[in-house]
């Protein structure tokens, strides 16, 4: 599977880290950036790229890295057709995947130590969508949405 990797400043170690452990476990690892540390980039361009990638390569999956993630995967999910979701545990890795699809993981790398956040990356790609029909439905409205930019009808 091809794993796209991006990160501003405050992830760059943790993408090197990732970029070097994932290629070694059989993924094949694309590095979007940054490419060398610059305390003063931002991480937009950095997601925003990253998400695109992902879209634009069906079966593959992506992880944006930053501080704490919330700024990574907001930007990734402008991307459209970006289903990102901040990790922060097992559960949230693992859920992400089976019930939303998600194929984007916003890690923060201020937020876990360096072993702790291989795992969450891990569980996040080795995770599989569940294919339930609930999920799948919720999944194609906020698609719709994404699309049309139409609200849909509450529930009575």
């Amino acid at each position: 599977m091809r794993v796209y990797l991006g990160s501003d400043h405050a992830g760059f170690e943790l993408k090197s880290h990732l970029v070097t452990h994932l290629a070694a476990t059989g993924y094949d690892v694309v590095d979007v950036g940054a490419h060398s540390y610059d305390a003063e980039d931002d991480y937009p361009a950095f997601c925003l790229h990253t998400g695109a990638k992902v879209v634009a390569d069906e079966g593959s999956l992506g992880v944006v890295i930053g501080g704490s993630g919330n700024g990574e995967q907001i930007a990734a999910n402008k991307i459209r057709g970006v289903r990102a979701a901040l990790i922060w545990n097992l559960d949230t890795a693992r859920l992400s995947r089976q019930h939303n699809d998600a194929n984007v993981a916003g890690v923060g790398a201020r937020q876990h130590s360096l072993d702790e956040a291989t795992a969450l990356v891990e569980a996040f790609l080795s995770t599989e969508f569940s294919g339930a029909e609930r999920h799948s439905r919720r999944i194609a409205e906020v698609a719709d949405y994404e699309v049309a930019q139409e609200l849909p009808a509450l529930p009575a």
